[in-house]
């Protein structure tokens, strides 16, 4: 009986089984690799940069948190003034507070809910600047700001000069209309009250300016001092993690490069079969 003989030979795997991709898609991989390698490390190295300068900012703030007071900035310097430069600088005023200018802007502190008080306050030199006089919880809160009593306006406040703060907090605009103040922001609430030109910055008024506040102002007696001072420094993870991703995207490259030589290695050995 004649019959075809099976000839013997290794079964081939399906990794073998399966064509390397043409060398276009090979050449369109690489390039995509290492356009996601550059841009990943790039990503990765910016946020290093951004924890130097963050590290710097820090160590600058607190420098002018724990220096001694100077006197806070007059008109003559309100436009050089900047939060890179000047913010948590530690400042102190003399003058007379209007008090029956106060607005209340809605606050969180570890003392609960309620509002900061924010006065202006008429400097010995003439010109105007916005005083944070510090917290009251919201039932106190809502008592009013009649005129002060005869004599009572003198003050001299010692602070953290603080930037304004536009505009209003997360999904909450300012309304000046309705009086309802969600951030500190100078302009709007020196326009609403009709106060002319004002410092472009307000003071955190101290603990021991509130309590010198509380013995002669009308209201409530505000808490002073509550003023935190942290900056979110996550640089170096969000740097961890684009190195991260741009070792993964290299270590997927070569595994997919030794792949593509194992499928090419059964189509060379068929080949030399051929040949034989």
């Amino acid at each position: 009986m004649t019959g075809d003989t099976a000839r013997p030979g290794r079964a081939a795997s399906p990794e073998a089984a399966q064509h390397p991709r043409s060398k276009a898609k090979r050449l369109a991989l690489a390039i995509f690799a290492v356009l996601a390698f550059a841009v990943f490390a790039a990503l990765g190295t910016w946020q290093v940069v951004r924890l130097q300068w963050k590290l710097a900012l820090i160590e600058r703030v607190e420098e002018r948190v724990h220096a001694a007071p100077v006197a806070a900035p007059g008109p003559e310097r309100w436009a050089q003034i900047s939060a890179e430069s000047d913010e948590y600088r530690q400042v102190r005023l003399a003058g007379s507070y209007r008090y029956e200018k106060t607005v209340r802007v809605q606050a969180v502190t570890d003392l609960g809910a309620g509002y900061w008080l924010m006065t202006p306050l008429v400097t010995n030199q003439g010109s105007i600047v916005l005083v944070n006089r510090g917290f009251v919880p919201a039932g106190q809160g809502d008592a009013g700001f009649g005129p002060a009593r005869p004599g009572s306006g003198a003050a001299e406040v010692s602070g953290l000069l603080r930037m304004s703060q536009p505009g209003g907090a997360f999904l909450r605009r300012n309304d000046p209309a309705a009086g309802r103040w969600y951030s500190r922001d100078v302009g709007a609430i020196a326009a609403a009250q009709g106060l002319g030109s004002v410092a472009p910055y307000f003071i955190d008024a101290d603990a021991a300016s509130a309590e010198r506040d509380a013995r002669q102002a009308p209201g409530p007696a505000p808490v002073g001092g509550l003023t935190v001072v942290s900056f979110h420094n996550n640089h170096l993870v969000y740097a961890l993690t684009w190195y991260a991703l741009a070792l993964m995207v290299a270590g997927a490259f070569y595994w997919v490069a030794r792949q593509e030589r194992r499928r090419a290695t059964p189509d060379r050995e068929e080949a030399d079969g051929s040949n034989n």
